[in-house]
């Protein structure tokens, strides 16, 4: 229903830029929420996969996050640059997360981060872009997935640490959905 209502507010502004960069939004947001609730469904065999398939799926939320703020906010050369070095990132991303066996994420986590913050590059054309109000949803957002990191990795150490995790993952969604609703829209 949200990716429906951010698509409609596209074509009733009639712009197509709008309308892909929504639809990229809403369906990489759908597989990422999808495919951690298969993850968390499964046991032994299944949920391995469902397992790279939830962390190959950040990869594609975040960079599905920069799409409409790079191809409808910025545009132009910080727009189609922030896009394919967002989306370049992501593919790699993707590629070491099903080829590499490792115990340790790592570097997984590093590029997460690296991805989410690479918007620091674009700071003052983006507040340009989204106002103050809709830069300070931004940052929400983005404060709200880094903080839920610590969560995430004290998993094991931490009573009740995996569900806050997802807390903060939710916390950091509708930060951006507010972002894109009202201020990239």
């Amino acid at each position: 229903v949200a990716m429906v209502l951010l698509i409609v507010l596209g074509a009733q502004a009639g712009d197509p830029w709008k309308i892909v960069g929504f639809s990229i939004y809403g369906v990489m947001l759908l597989c990422l929420y999808l495919a951690s609730t298969l993850y968390h469904s499964f046991r032994g065999r299944a949920k391995e996969i469902w397992c790279k398939f939830d962390h190959c799926s950040i990869y594609l939320l975040i960079a599905g996050s920069y799409t409409p703020l790079a191809l409808v906010s910025l545009r132009g050369a910080w727009g189609w640059s922030l896009f394919g070095v967002v989306w370049g990132l992501a593919i790699f991303g993707i590629v070491q997360e099903i080829w590499l066996a490792r115990g340790k994420r790592i570097l997984s986590m590093v590029l997460y981060v690296l991805m989410g913050w690479l918007a620091v590059i674009a700071v003052l054309p983006l507040m340009d872009a989204l106002g103050r109000d809709g830069f300070l949803w931004l940052l929400a957002g983005g404060l709200a997935y880094s903080i839920g990191i610590i969560f995430y990795v004290n998993d094991t150490r931490w009573t009740h640490a995996h569900g806050i995790w997802h807390l903060f993952v939710l916390a950091g969604s509708a930060c951006h959905y507010v972002t894109m609703a009202f201020y990239v829209a």
